[in-house]
């Protein structure tokens, strides 16, 4: 599947700053003209956070707003209609600017372990406490993404779409680091197999497209990703750490392609774009892999999704990725 899918030099995370679906859509398409992807706006409030935007594609599961965070209901309410309308209104806004565009498009979720670490059960305490719950969420969720990449298809038809999954709880969840309601204690450790057998069921649902895996947290299980069978792996390069690179080398030589977030998240003095991707080169050469396949493995994105940053910032950062991504390609040395 990755062997033959060229992905372009830089795209963003998925999340952007302020209220406006036009405008993130205008900023999405004209900065990555070659790899856009579809805005998420949480300043919009309930139901535009990623929790809430994806629990809105859940399929025969609803979720609804309660004072610690959102719990699954047994029926759509008016929070569920709120996160369908505002996706609704996403959609429009990037078919508008995806006029006859051919090319990769990025679409983006909350993975399911993620959901399940965020998702609250009658009881108040989280999915993840319910072996049974987990499943019943990953299938709701799988056939839900299996339905929102047909939509997206079918309004820009000439797209190839690439699926990413948030995943920032994912390691928490491994860990047994997740804590319980009371916040006294903490969830118990799930499974390794489980994790990549549930998480390998979700990437199954884009038949034969990429699917990318996101987390800004540190110690990404780069191995078990790869396994569940996904084409990229998207992190927080600042929060890498040299335990990390013989998974990285393996990933690249593997043909897992890396999205590595350089440029930071929230407002910051942007560098150089040279001066950005300085840590890439300096990886590579650690890894003793051949710089001139550094554009052909790395995609530049911002470290995390961009709802905190100001507006300025935001286009700042996306400029600043593309740039940095051509001085990549340029001079890999």
């Amino acid at each position: 599947m990755n062997d033959t899918l060229h992905f372009p030099p830089a795209t963003g995370i998925g999340s952007l700053p302020g209220t406006d679906a036009r405008e993130a859509a205008k900023a999405a398409t004209g900065s990555f003209e070659d790899f856009p992807h579809l805005p998420e706006l949480p300043a919009r409030g309930p139901g535009a956070d990623m929790i809430g935007r994806t629990a809105g594609l859940l399929v025969e599961l609803y979720a609804r707003v309660v004072p610690s965070g959102w719990r699954i209901g047994d029926r759509p309410g008016r929070d569920t209609r709120r996160a369908r309308s505002w996706l609704g209104e996403d959609l429009d806004a990037l078919e508008e600017f995806t006029q006859g565009y051919e090319g990769l498009l990025k679409v983006q979720a909350v993975g399911p372990w993620t959901l399940a670490a965020a998702l609250e059960l009658k009881n108040g305490e989280a999915a993840l406490s319910d072996p049974g719950a987990c499943r019943d969420l990953a299938a709701s969720l799988a056939e839900g993404l299996r339905l929102h990449l047909e939509e997206v298809r079918r309004r820009v038809p000439g797209a190839r779409l690439v699926l990413q999954l948030d995943e920032p709880s994912l390691t928490a969840v491994l860990r047994g680091q997740v804590k319980t309601a009371s916040g006294y204690r903490t969830h118990r450790a799930v499974d390794r197999q489980t994790v990549e057998g549930t998480l390998r069921d979700v990437v199954g649902v884009h038949d034969g497209g990429p699917v990318v895996v996101h987390s800004c947290a540190p110690d990404v299980p780069f191995a078990l990703l790869r396994r569940a069978g996904v084409a990229g792996i998207s992190f927080d390069f600042s929060l890498l750490t040299e335990r990390d690179d013989e998974a990285i080398g393996e990933a690249v030589e593997g043909g897992t392609r890396l999205f590595a977030g350089v440029v930071p998240g929230a407002d910051a003095p942007l560098s150089d774009p040279a001066g950005s991707v300085m840590g890439v080169r300096t990886l590579w050469r650690r890894l003793g892999l051949r710089p001139g396949l550094l554009p052909e493995a790395v995609t530049v994105t911002p470290a995390c999704g961009l709802a905190g940053a100001s507006p300025g910032y935001a286009r700042s950062a996306y400029a600043h990725c593309v740039r940095a991504a051509r001085s990549l390609a340029d001079n890999p040395e």
